[in-house]
């Protein structure tokens, strides 16, 4: 596939390990699909523009903020990422279009859009970690304790994190309406783009409440997932891409049924490396979802196919207020005894092989085809 941004032709396969299990990739989706090197490729392309734009809007915009931390920060969060979302929004435009610069340049915005989601989640969560390293909010808060200024840091650390997050929200919007495209293409996308954000606020307003001791049934706590994550995740992207390609009605329907199928496996993925993922994949202690008491997709699985002793025990363990390592471990175990591992791998599986049959409707060439099926694979077939 030729995308401005690099090419090939060669085939790989993908692994993953799932509670220390490793299978063979889902071959059989994608006989003949692409390495990642041309995701890899897009990626360095993707992060060449945020760099680029880094340095010429943000970084001067940061310097009369008197927090020389920022700017590190920014950095720091930016040139870790997958570039998941970017690359399904650059799908979506090679959907209708050809490889062009400018549409680099719009997929790009999404990492600023993404770099605004992390802080707030984090800060929202607590999380000291991500991706292995200090959330924003703690580096800010040593940068503030180091200096021993006044109030309190962690307090201090939130606030920062949270305004660094709104900038990013502005310069995301910003990136995306400088990229190059035409207005018209613009005009396209904005209801699209726009849906995408309130249905990321509005999945976290769901997210603050969505407690293990309310005990939320599963397709509350999917539809959560769905809103919060997976849409956000792919659908919007790919629509959004297309949309600015000008895609016709068919190819948009099929790629928004794809998009959010594989937007559901990547957040039950997700989910699964809440409970079990390893800390050195994941950056964060392992049963990071278990320790802060989230109702994730595996959670009320696990308590709904539950059988009597088992389900009392989990009833005890999701409405404790506090948890030690031998709990968590024993959360852990229960999670794996009710057989929710293999039956959110078989919801992976459905998803995934319903999304690659309505690719089939969408009207797309076999490049791109090729390339969205690598990445249902990459998105599911993970470790981190």
């Amino acid at each position: 596939m030729t995308t401005g941004a690099g090419s090939t032709t060669n085939h790989g396969e993908v692994r993953t390990a799932t509670n220390g299990t490793v299978r063979r990739s889902r071959a059989t989706w994608a006989a003949d699909r692409p390495t990642m090197q041309w995701q890899i490729s897009v990626r360095q392309s993707v992060l060449a523009a945020v760099s680029e734009f880094l340095d010429s809007r943000c970084v001067p915009a940061l310097g009369g903020g008197r927090v020389d931390i920022a700017e590190g920060v920014l950095r720091t969060l930016l040139a870790d990422g997958k570039c998941l979302r970017s690359t399904f929004f650059y799908l979506g435009w090679l959907s209708g279009a050809d490889a062009e610069q400018a549409a680099i340049r719009a997929a790009a915005s999404l990492e600023l859009l993404h770099a605004f989601a992390l802080m707030q989640d984090d800060v929202m969560d607590d999380s000291p970690m991500r991706r292995g390293r200090p959330s924003a909010h703690r580096a800010f808060e040593q940068w503030h304790r180091d200096r021993q200024l006044g109030g309190s840091s962690a307090r201090f650390g939130e606030s920062a994190a949270t305004l660094l997050g709104d900038l990013c929200l502005v310069w995301a919007e910003q990136m995306l309406r400088e990229s190059g495209l035409s207005q018209a293409a613009l005009t396209r996308a904005w209801p699209r783009y726009d849906a995408m954000r309130a249905e990321l606020a509005i999945g976290q307003f769901a997210d603050l409440v969505n407690d293990t001791a309310a005990f939320p049934a599963l397709e509350d706590v999917l539809d959560i997932a769905r809103r919060k994550s997976g849409n956000y995740t792919v659908r919007r992207p790919l629509e959004i891409g297309a949309s600015l390609a000008g895609c016709d009605d068919r190819t948009l329907a099929g790629l928004g049924d794809y998009g959010g199928a594989v937007g559901e496996a990547f957040q039950l993925r997700d989910d699964l490396l809440g409970v079990f993922g390893a800390p050195e994949t994941t950056g964060k202690p392992a049963g990071s979802d278990l320790a802060a008491r989230k109702a994730t997709t595996v959670v009320a699985a696990a308590y709904q196919l539950a059988g009597g002793p088992r389900r009392r025990e989990l009833n005890e363990l999701m409405t404790a207020t506090d948890l030690s390592q031998s709990d968590i471990t024993r959360w852990q175990t229960l999670i794996a005894d009710t057989g929710t591992v293999e039956w959110i791998e078989e919801l992976i599986d459905r998803r995934l092989t319903w999304a690659l049959q309505r690719l089939d409707t969408a009207h797309l060439n076999s490049d791109v085809r090729s390339a969205l099926a690598t990445m249902a694979a990459a998105c599911t077939e993970r470790v981190a």
